[in-house]
């Protein structure tokens, strides 16, 4: 029997996006990934879920990987994720994703996980690697390929597991009958990247809170203000869009266009120095984060409020969920 994939108005407009507890979320983060998820949620359905199973890759801290995911689910909330309107959930409380990850193993073949980029980058000069940390694209796959997502909010950093994720589901569908939805990818038009204040060649990064060229969602607006004033610009002197030859005025425009909606390019006309630009970026970021970091203070002083939102959203996540596995079972072979 050839499996069906449920195709409604919602299911048409479902959005998935995964954030991995392995450091504090930081602008980047809100711009690229946050944002959309938020505005997104009023034209579709929204699921969020903390991916807390990729963590395990690498060497952890168990109660780190708990504190931050508790932190990263009051900051989507504090955001605006609606609950109501949105699912968030953490991954390992939803043992679907497992499931489904060994079933998508069956499909895919050991080159294609090899040779991911950031498997080559993450176990150079390493002694011990860890297994999860080759399989784990293919935990990303049945991450996106569990709820029928049909659109993917991606950074280019993970283009290429959105394309692992579209491979296996594509040869699983023509193997075994139709089963999952073949997702794309979708891009915010500013800040897909927003780069380190500090190194512009480097996108920020959440693994290190001592990092002065990245600016964490919790950050204090003099913290802030110090963080973009010392950003690195060039060697000259007028406020030009040149992401090619001038990347570090290049990143401040993104990320000012990012914060009042504005584009790169007419935004550069409005400043004659890069003391003026800064001190623009470093108002614009944060009157962006101060409503976050209230709405934060507030939901941290009720945690058990976040859990009970963690805890009905997998509940609920489970029953689609359970859908998804079972179809693929009966297609691969194990269930009649």
């Amino acid at each position: 029997m050839t499996a069906t994939i449920p195709t409604t108005a919602t299911t048409a407009t479902r959005r998935l996006t995964g954030f991995k507890p392995t450091g504090n979320l930081h602008l980047g983060n809100l711009l690229g990934a946050i944002q959309p998820i938020i505005t997104g949620q009023y034209r579709g359905e929204t699921i969020a879920f903390l991916a807390d199973l990729h963590a395990l890759t690498v060497t952890h801290d168990p109660a780190r990987v708990r504190e931050l995911t508790l932190e990263q689910a009051t900051i989507l909330l504090a955001a605006g994720l609606d609950p109501d309107r949105s699912l968030l959930y953490v991954q390992s409380q939803v043992s679907e994703h497992a499931e489904l990850h060994y079933l998508l193993e069956c499909a895919t073949g050991y080159g294609e996980a090899h040779r991911m980029i950031q498997f080559k980058e993450k176990s150079a000069g390493q002694q011990q690697v860890r297994l999860s940390l080759l399989t784990y694209p293919v935990l990303m796959a049945a991450d996106i390929l569990l709820h029928d997502a049909r659109e993917v909010p991606v950074g280019d950093d993970q283009s290429q597991h959105l394309e692992l994720a579209r491979d296996v589901a594509t040869r699983f569908n023509a193997r075994y009958g139709q089963t999952f939805t073949v997702p794309r990818a979708v891009h915010p038009e500013v800040a897909t990247r927003v780069m380190n204040l500090a190194d512009p060649t480097a996108k920020m990064g959440k693994t290190s809170s001592l990092d002065t060229g990245t600016i964490f969602v919790l950050d204090p607006p003099e913290v802030i203000r110090r963080k973009v004033l010392r950003a690195v610009t060039d060697s000259g002197s007028t406020v030009e869009y040149d992401p090619e030859h001038r990347p570090g005025v290049a990143n401040l425009l993104e990320i000012l266009a990012a914060c009042v909606d504005g584009k790169p390019t007419e935004l550069a006309a409005d400043y004659t120095s890069y003391g003026q630009l800064k001190q623009a970026v470093a108002e614009a970021v944060t009157a962006l984060l101060h409503p976050i970091q209230v709405r934060h203070a507030e939901l941290t002083r009720d945690p058990g409020y976040v859990r009970r939102v963690l805890a009905d959203g997998a509940e609920r996540a489970r029953h689609s969920a359970a859908d998804t596995v079972h179809r693929a079972k009966r297609a691969i072979g194990l269930l009649t």
